[in-house]
């Protein structure tokens, strides 16, 4: 596949089947459980070099109300493959033409145990960005196409300490609290692509309250 340069190191070290060995909490289990899903991450040129597509979940949503995610969702048996379910998910969502993206690799499933879902993360050229919007503000808050170089800034990045003693990667960027799965695959990816830039572990900030999915007290 001709892929713009910036893309090809990335590309090239997702196809080893060990790539994202560094989420070895995340790797599915070979028992079978959870339901099966699929993410796109659409990786475009901004004008400001590559960025990443997200999209902030609704505040009144029942499952992972208000969180940063790719878009994506169940697998449904109308769905031929993987990549048929992210690219349809990124339709319903944020009005993604599914023809201005290429798909580039399928990553090893990752499980998420609090939510069931096994899923299968699709990296994607977006060759010909377009305009995205949230088509259903009941399901999607928000839409952000996030350059790299915002990601990787050391002052965006820190460790997030959830109430039940969970840490992990963090990032603040153009107003997104981005922890959990998300975050952490991103982590992944920067590293992989070599993008990611030196960044203080230790600057640890707690999850907000409102995304920790517990009662306030």
């Amino acid at each position: 596949m001709d892929l713009p340069e910036w893309l090809r190191p990335l590309a090239d070290a997702v196809r080893d089947p060990g790539a994202l060995g560094g989420l070895p909490a995340l790797l599915a289990p070979e028992d079978g459980v959870g339901r099966a899903s699929a993410v796109l991450i659409a990786v475009g040129d901004s004008g400001r070099g590559p960025a990443v597509l997200l999209i902030q979940r609704a505040a009144t949503l029942r499952r992972h109300a208000g969180q940063v995610a790719f878009p994506g969702g169940a697998v449904d048996p109308s769905d031929e493959h993987h990549l048929a379910a992210a690219l349809r998910e990124a339709q319903e969502e944020v009005g993604l033409d599914p023809a201005s993206v290429r798909p580039v690799a399928e990553l090893p499933a990752l499980y998420i145990p609090r939510s069931g879902f096994v899923v299968t993360p699709i990296l994607a050229w977006w060759e010909r960005p377009h305009p995205v919007v949230a088509v259903d503000p009941a399901e999607v808050a928000r839409v952000a196409v996030v350059p790299v170089t915002a990601l990787v800034d050391p002052a965006h990045r820190f460790t997030v300490r959830h109430p039940s003693g969970f840490t992990g990667p963090a990032f603040d960027v153009d107003g997104l609290f981005v922890w959990g799965f998300t975050a952490a695959l991103l982590d992944r990816l920067l590293d992989l692509g070599g993008w990611a830039q030196p960044w203080d572990r230790a600057v640890t900030r707690p999850l907000p309250q409102h995304l920790s999915g517990r009662p306030a007290t």
